[in-house]
């Protein structure tokens, strides 16, 4: 199988994670996120993980300073890139949330790179869909033209085959 590095994106709560370990029960997966080594430094100033709007847009903004001063999170993620080339995994999951890092990203690997937005179904959008977060993260994740699009609007115990042959279609092509 050739290595795919597969940029994952979505609302918050949609699936994204959940759908990446799905995968690993049909390939070799990485599973990584252009806001881990930022996470990393939000720990060092007291964040805890937590997932309040408030937690969300620190590390947005954390991660936009980081971007303006170095570019830290391209950078990190160029040295995964290069840590799965050399690694037994067929597919890195990378999520990125904000569409000008996209961008920047499937610019500056060489290797294969498709893009994913997944979307919530029926009761998704009911529950949870156009909730406006105050950052660019979550506000902004519709506005990249992705290659592919999965709606995950099936009960869990179908999802996984499902996603799995729109993975192999997706990876075929």
């Amino acid at each position: 199988m050739q290595k795919t590095v597969i940029v994952i994106n979505g609302a918050g709560g949609v699936g994204k994670d959940t759908l990446c370990r799905m995968a690993e029960n049909h390939y070799a997966v990485k599973n990584i996120s252009s806001i881990d080594p930022i996470k990393a430094i939000a720990a060092e100033t007291g964040w805890r993980g937590e997932k309040t709007d408030k937690a969300r847009k620190f590390l947005a903004d954390l991660k936009q300073l980081t971007i303006a001063y170095n570019d830290y999170p391209l950078n990190w993620l160029k040295e995964q890139y290069e840590l799965f080339l050399q690694s037994e995994y067929d597919i890195l999951f990378v999520h990125i949330r904000e569409p000008k890092e996209i961008a920047k990203f499937v610019d500056a690997i060489p290797g294969r790179v498709l893009t994913l937005l997944v979307r919530g179904g029926k009761n998704f959008v009911a529950s949870r869909g156009g909730k406006q977060y105050g950052n660019a993260a979550d506000d902004e994740v519709e506005q990249y033209t992705y290659d592919y699009y999965f709606l995950n609007d099936h009960p869990l115990a179908e999802t996984d085959a499902l996603f799995h042959t729109f993975l192999k279609e997706m990876l075929a092509e």
